[in-house]
């Protein structure tokens, strides 16, 4: 049974890997369920504080993944406009894979700001930290994945 329960979790690690990159695949809770199976095997038990703190993590992660690239453009000196761009421009570019995951929130804050009457620059320019910010979330996420995928290997070994 333990064999099994490893290659389930292998599975969901790496799925759940390939879910940072793609929308349609919720990458961290995948991950971590990948690391719950591991946990139900004889092979390594966590401690109920990091089972708790990874899933406050994963949770936290998911919730940044949808705001941070409305944070993003709000820092980089976009409008309340701008934020709602990148949030809708996040949602729609979700149904043009693969580019729509980037272009989506920099257009959206772009737009969003053009419809707020800013001047070009300013709205480029939120585009961009709107960018970044979806940028840095896919970067967050993988990180978290890459430590389950960590985790594992170390309870393999």
């Amino acid at each position: 049974m333990d064999i099994f329960l490893i290659i389930l979790s292998v599975l969901f690690m790496v799925v759940g890997l390939l879910g940072c990159i793609l929308p349609a695949l919720p990458g961290p809770p995948l991950s971590y369920v990948g690391f719950l199976l591991l946990h139900f095997t004889d092979k390594v038990q966590f401690s109920t504080t990091q089972i708790w703190v990874l899933l406050a993590l994963v949770v936290i992660a998911q919730v940044i993944d949808y705001f941070i690239p409305v944070l993003g453009s709000k820092y980089s000196g976009g409008t309340k406009w701008g934020s709602w761009g990148a949030f809708i421009g996040s949602v729609v570019g979700l149904f043009f894979l693969p580019w729509g995951l980037l272009l989506g929130p920099f257009l959206g804050a772009v737009v969003g700001e053009l419809l707020g009457d800013t001047d070009m620059k300013s709205a480029l320019k939120s585009g961009t930290g709107a960018l970044l910010g979806f940028i840095l979330g896919t970067v967050l996420k993988v990180a978290l994945c890459m430590y389950f995928i960590v985790l594992l290997i170390q309870a393999l070994i």
